[in-house]
């Protein structure tokens, strides 16, 4: 059983992995797809921004399921000024929910779908677990 589960969880990351790898090739990050692309590195590597595979993993304990879509953008609005990472979690009986996750501290900023208080921010914030900042 316990290879099972590794192997779900193993296959989730190199989905998401696709996924965010499909996005920066179609062009998902908004403006120049280069610069935005080395921006995005930039802030990965400054600590601004938790990775991708420390997030995935806090996403995975507060909403279950196999995550279908990931974004990262850079965002201003209202009083937030930041890099956000948007992922869409297919949760088990098949509803969606769409995350607004803080991308330099893991905290959800807002969620949508069943499961998710629409647009309600979520007080939990994602540990980062070796690997990050």
């Amino acid at each position: 059983m316990g290879n099972r589960r590794t192997g779900r969880k193993g296959r989730r990351l190199l989905a998401a992995l696709g996924a965010v790898w499909l996005a920066w090739g179609s062009g998902v990050w908004a403006g120049d797809e280069d610069h935005d692309h080395d921006r995005a590195r930039q802030a990965l590597e400054a600590g601004e921004v938790l990775p991708l595979q420390t997030i995935l993993q806090g996403v995975e304990r507060q909403y279950p399921g196999q995550v279908v879509d990931v974004e990262l953008e850079r965002e201003h609005e209202g009083r937030f000024d930041g890099w956000i990472y948007k992922i869409k979690v297919l949760r088990p009986g098949g509803a969606l929910v769409k995350l607004k996750v803080d991308a330099r501290d893991g905290a959800i900023l807002g969620s949508k779908g069943p499961g998710g208080r629409e647009g309600a921010a979520h007080p939990g914030k994602i540990r980062s677990e070796g690997g990050g900042r």
